[in-house]
């Protein structure tokens, strides 16, 4: 498949559907593993209220891992960002971010950072 131009090496295929659904102000895809295949379900556009917890704790971990392979750590401020919300709603991003972090999905990138304001994460396997 790669020598027909179908598919590439470097595997960077499901970072740019991350990146295309940010942008695009998409529901985080769902990657569902089985033993025998991988499958992707894409969802159309959804506002910040209408997702579910999972909805958001999905896009959270998936914009956390983007920014990690980009070289960047995730903020309140970028998943803000990603879901174009006001800084009024910083804390239902928050709170998304806590959840997230008791899914096991993502961590404080520095622990020892005492100002919530300043705290960046990065994805649970980093």
């Amino acid at each position: 498949m790669r020598r027909m131009g179908v598919c590439e090496e470097k595997g960077s295929g499901v970072d740019k559907v991350v990146q295309a659904a940010e942008e695009f102000q998409l529901p985080a895809p769902d990657f569902r593993v089985s033993e025998l295949h991988t499958s992707v379900v894409l969802f159309a556009h959804k506002s910040f209220e209408d997702m579910d917890r999972n909805d958001r704790i999905r896009a959270c971990y998936q914009h956390c891992c983007l920014r990690y392979v980009m070289n960047e750590k995730m903020t309140n401020q970028s998943l803000r960002a990603r879901f174009k919300l006001p800084e009024k709603k910083a804390e239902a991003v928050s709170r998304t971010i806590r959840d997230t972090i008791d899914a096991g999905k993502i961590k404080v990138a520095d622990p020892e950072q005492a100002s919530l304001r300043y705290r960046n994460y990065i994805p649970f396997w980093a």
